[in-house]
């Protein structure tokens, strides 16, 4: 009986806390981070740091207002995009004014997050503070929290989103979304096992395509990679590349002569000529944008190119939260006949519909076709 009404206590309790502070609610006193690391975060956790602008978009698939959770963020536009940037800016102002750490392409900046004082920092597995420094936040009452979205998507994506969930308050959205994001991923691995092994076409990705005058970058065992090989492709990439990402010459992206030419860009890649697409472009000018791409010199004689089998996708959407998108176009790209009931533009509206705080807009991939 005493245990049930203090049940009931805790629980009305819980309630008033809500209705008294806004933005803090109750979660787990310990988790484990994508480093394997048991994490102690306080009870009522208000304000987050990040070290990646694409950690907001995670935020904004669980939270209806993901900038009041900030405390500081990078404020690396670019890998968001600027149309994107001026979404959340037009949605949620006071982004504008969210003070700035340190991003994860760079050193950590342990005085930045210091004197943001969030009640926990989140950084990307791969980066952020060094243990020294994990141990100075940590005396700080700073408690650090690895998640990653990005270097192993497959296998980190479910648990970096929970965690989020659990810091903000946001687990059944987290949770919703993990299964409606997993009955999508399923669809598409059941078909894909039972291809002989044969049925792999040879797919050449092209990231960042026209960034530089040579060529080429190109996903290698891990990351990007991953996604040709789950739809049922074959990196050539990974034939040469032992790390996750690295360059193809030229003369080798021709001698194996891939059936399929997938190339990623966005607006990073207006001043040097390269892929445009994405949030703040149309259908037009991303197509025109693929074109070009494909006429540069090797690139034109293969045979992806000639046969119409080359395809261009914003790179946000393939490092991601929601890649599913992504996924769900290189599977019709790779194999149109076993998904051509599959369709990447509804996905897209439905994750718009029921979950992003902050609609994706503007063309986020396109084909030669």
């Amino acid at each position: 009986m005493k245990t049930s009404l203090y049940r009931v206590i805790l629980a009305c309790g819980l309630v008033l806390a809500a209705l008294v502070v806004p933005v803090g609610v109750a979660g787990a006193a310990e988790l484990t981070d994508l480093n394997g690391r048991k994490v102690s975060v306080a009870d009522q956790v208000r304000k987050i740091s990040i070290d990646d602008g694409r950690f907001l978009v995670a935020l904004s698939l669980i939270q209806p207002d993901p900038v009041q959770w900030l405390s500081a963020w990078p404020r690396d536009v670019h890998r968001i995009g600027e149309a994107t940037y001026a979404q959340f800016l037009a949605k949620f102002p006071a982004l504008r004014s969210v003070p700035q750490v340190a991003s994860s392409a760079g050193s950590f900046n342990l005085e930045a997050v210091l004197s943001a004082a969030p009640d926990v920092a989140v950084v990307s597995v791969g980066s952020g503070p060094t243990e020294a420094q994990t141990a100075q936040l940590k005396a700080a009452g700073i408690p650090v929290v690895f998640i990653d979205f990005f270097d192993n998507p497959f296998k980190n994506q479910e648990p970096s989103l929970r965690i989020l969930g659990q810091l903000t308050g946001g687990q059944a959205r987290a949770e919703a979304f993990i299964a409606w994001r997993r009955a999508h991923v399923d669809r598409i691995a059941q078909r894909v096992a039972r291809l002989a092994p044969n049925a792999r076409p040879t797919v050449f990705l092209e990231a960042h395509a026209g960034m530089t005058g040579d060529c080429c970058n190109s996903p290698g065992k891990g990351n990007m990679g991953e996604y040709i090989d789950f739809v049922g492709g074959h990196n050539i990439g990974a034939d040469v590349l032992k790390a996750p990402t690295g360059k193809l010459n030229i003369e080798y992206v021709m001698s194996r002569d891939p059936q399929v030419y997938i190339a990623t860009g966005g607006a990073h890649l207006e001043k040097a000529g390269g892929l445009v697409l994405g949030a703040g472009y149309d259908a037009a000018r991303a197509r025109a944008s693929l074109a070009a791409v494909a006429q540069r010199q090797g690139i034109a004689t293969l045979s992806a190119v000639k046969t119409g089998r080359t395809f261009g996708l914003a790179h946000q959407l393939i490092n991601s939260p929601i890649d599913i998108v992504a996924i769900e176009a290189f599977a019709t790209w790779i194999h149109p006949e076993l998904f051509k009931d599959v369709d990447p533009a509804k996905t897209l509206a439905e994750i718009n519909s029921r979950f992003l705080a902050v609609p994706y807009q503007g063309a986020g991939w396109t084909s030669l076709k």
